[in-house]
């Protein structure tokens, strides 16, 4: 499919209309937290991308190891990349040793042109993707976060990360080749502190994003990271995790969601019925809500209205 200005403001989840310039000058800021040894988190904001918050809505994690650190995931934007590098460069004093990309969404790789001098790793679907998405995301990108995006290119990754077990710089890591979110998600485990890099794939305390989402193999995902047992858990949105329950969260918003889009579709309501439908307490004080859930109704319930209702005239 080709993405468009409109589709891919969709995807995001943003209005058309151009943003206006905020006050002040544009800058992130950037606070690595420490969550396990050697391992730091940047927090991002739970809420939509806006002039606000620059798009810095997603989780980047920092790993130390013997010749620099390890990146996963490098946000929206080459403004966002630098800040990120010089923060990186400021907790350990020590260079960039790599980037690893969890999907192709644009909130978790826009910011790569910073890093260009490094190998930039992720599934090999996921450059597909980040090449055949990244000129549509681009436009759609510019035009919610206007000079915030200065600069900023696409810049697929470079190297291909199969699944299994691998090492940078002495640190060993474990790759699951995993979807559900979109085509191809990435979820990192690292070995000696047993911290689970979920991607897009956890989300805790914010609603979850559905536009290439396919719920059943989500669900087997969630259900393969469970089995893992981590230590604890980044969510791609959201709080550190230390006992399970971005995990348990996503499911049980994924389930209420398929389930109401479901039900809607067998009592004939249509699209703008089912996002006026009240949100249940637990779901409605997610971050994003009630847009995310009514992004979700867009996404999803054309297919399952196809597949529930009756071919008339067959």
């Amino acid at each position: 499919m080709r993405i468009t200005r409109r589709t891919a403001l969709s995807a995001i989840g943003a209005s058309v209309a151009s943003p206006a310039l905020p006050r002040g000058r544009l800058a992130y800021d950037l606070a690595p937290v420490s969550v396990a040894p050697g391992i730091w988190m940047v927090e991002g904001s739970r809420d939509y991308f806006s002039m606000e918050n620059g798009g810095a809505i997603v989780n980047i994690v920092l790993l130390e190891t013997e010749t620099g650190l390890v990146v996963i995931d490098t946000g929206p934007s080459l403004r966002y990349g630098e800040s990120l590098r010089q923060v990186a460069l400021q907790t350990t004093g020590r260079g960039i040793s790599g980037i690893i990309l969890t999907h192709h969404h644009p909130d978790h790789f826009f910011g790569n042109l910073a890093f260009s001098d490094v190998e930039i790793r992720a599934l090999a679907e996921t450059g597909k993707f980040a090449r055949s998405h990244g000129d549509g995301y681009s436009d759609a990108m510019y035009r919610i976060l206007g000079d915030w995006m200065r600069g900023s290119e696409v810049i697929p990754p470079n190297k291909v990360l199969a699944g299994g077990d691998f090492s940078i710089g002495g640190r060993a890591l474990r790759a699951l080749p995993l979807g559900g979110h979109t085509e191809a998600d990435l979820a990192i485990v690292d070995v000696e502190t047993g911290l689970l890099i979920a991607g897009d794939l956890a989300f805790l305390d914010r609603a979850a994003t559905t536009p290439d989402a396919d719920l059943p193999r989500w669900r087997q995902s969630l259900a393969t990271l469970e089995a893992l047992q981590p230590s604890a858990i980044v969510p791609g949105h959201g709080p550190l995790d230390r006992t399970g329950e971005s995990l348990r969260q996503t499911r049980a918003y994924l389930d209420w969601l398929d389930a109401t889009l479901r039900a809607g579709a067998e009592t004939g309501l249509d699209m703008v019925e089912i996002m006026s439908t009240p949100l249940p307490d637990r779901f409605a004080s997610l971050g994003a809500q009630p847009q995310e859930f009514q992004r979700s109704v867009s996404h999803l319930f054309p297919d399952i209205e196809t597949e529930i209702l009756p071919l008339l005239n067959r």
